[in-house]
């Protein structure tokens, strides 16, 4: 496939709805699960799918991304096989600002995507948590002639509030874009996903930045463009497990999700592998008055304190005496002896000093920052 689809990840989103957690990175590169990051599910499935050409846009706080990619090596995406390019953020003599939308950021890429002449332009996000073949799409898409096909996946009609609707007719063809509806007419939630015929495409977006410069945005302004012009447009029903975690409450849920040993995500099927960046770290070290309970615990972690239902990524430091809850501790956070956290995300490098609490609710999940120092008397 690396001849005829492209795909193209936007990972430069500010994430503000995860506060503290990207003050100083880019969401995509926010840890997951105990030895991930988010970008990884999204990179695995360019791997899995034969997409061994991937263009990751980048803007917001992009050096630990950008580290953590590298040549994309550690996702089979190495230069052999076409490669990552982690495309730097844009920049204007001009004084034009970043990227104003989805639509934009493609835009300001043309030259790089020309340069590989795909048939077809892949454009996900690097900030889902999911698992899912594109090559599959990919045939869906040729097989209903489409100019654009759009994932979608079922939701409530809560959950609407929060999502671009697609409204199809009997043959999935989409018929009507609604943003974010108070009263959706179906259940149909864009993902975030799309397949376009990149000459189509090109020529709308070259079009409108020569003149009114009005598609911004995939969802707020492409789609409909589509359908205004009756282009051929389809949804593509996606059925497995799938999360958008940009904020606070459903990146904690993901990750306690991550944990059920029902979880449909299936971390272990061999034969869709997600990938990571490979670290060479020691054993985890558990002391005779550390307790484990439905836990995750990784590599390069001592623990002396009790651990329910929670993970704990690489390098975490648990003094004696302390409980962890409910949680997710990122890589190399210190906790210190008798410190209690519960329903809470603490974030890398972080440091809690003895006696401690951090304590959230199901509904109000507590957040420790990267860095973040809690209960340390300072000197």
């Amino acid at each position: 496939m690396t001849d005829e689809m492209l795909g193209i990840i936007l990972a430069g989103g500010q994430g503000t709805r995860l506060g503290k957690l990207t003050k100083d990175t880019a969401k995509p590169a926010v840890p997951f699960g105990g030895r991930y990051r988010i970008i990884d599910f999204t990179l695995s499935n360019c791997a899995n799918s034969g997409v061994n050409t991937v263009g990751v846009i980048t803007q917001y706080q992009p050096l630990e991304l950008n580290a953590h990619i590298g040549n994309g090596a550690s996702w089979g995406l190495d230069d052999s096989s076409g490669g990552v390019t982690v495309l730097q953020p844009y920049s204007s003599t001009e004084g034009e600002k970043f990227f104003e939308g989805t639509a934009h950021a493609i835009y300001q890429n043309i030259e790089y995507i020309d340069q590989h002449h795909p048939k077809y332009l892949l454009v996900l996000s690097g900030d889902h948590i999911y698992k899912m073949d594109y090559a599959a799409m990919l045939a869906y898409h040729k097989a209903k002639k489409a100019a654009l096909t759009v994932g979608v996946i079922p939701v409530t009609k809560e959950e609407a509030k929060r999502f671009g609707m697609m409204n199809t007719d009997e043959t999935d063809r989409i018929i009507e874009f609604e943003e974010k509806p108070v009263h959706p007419k179906s259940d149909k939630a864009s993902m975030g996903i799309y397949i376009f015929n990149w000459p189509t495409l090109r020529d709308y977006l070259v079009k409108s930045y020569a003149t009114d410069k009005s598609l911004e945005d995939f969802g707020k302004n492409v789609i409909p463009a589509y359908l205004t012009h009756n282009e051929s447009v389809y949804a593509y029903a996606f059925e497995g497990y799938w999360r958008d975690v940009g904020t606070i409450q459903s990146l904690w849920q993901a990750n306690m999700e991550f944990l059920s040993p029902h979880n449909r995500l299936n971390i272990g099927d061999q034969h869709w592998r997600i990938y990571s960046k490979a670290q060479v770290l020691p054993p985890m070290f558990l002391t005779a008055t550390s307790q484990v309970n439905d836990a995750m615990i990784v590599d390069s972690c001592y623990v002396a304190g009790e651990i329910n239902h929670s993970i704990l990524s690489q390098r975490v430091s648990v003094g004696m005496g302390s409980r962890i809850v409910d949680s997710m501790i990122m890589p190399g956070a210190t906790i210190g002896k008798n410190v209690v956290i519960d329903h809470a995300l603490v974030g890398e490098d972080a440091i809690i000093g003895d006696d401690a609490t951090v304590k959230g609710t199901t509904a109000d999940i507590a957040v420790v920052g990267y860095h973040e120092t809690v209960g340390v008397q300072q000197p």
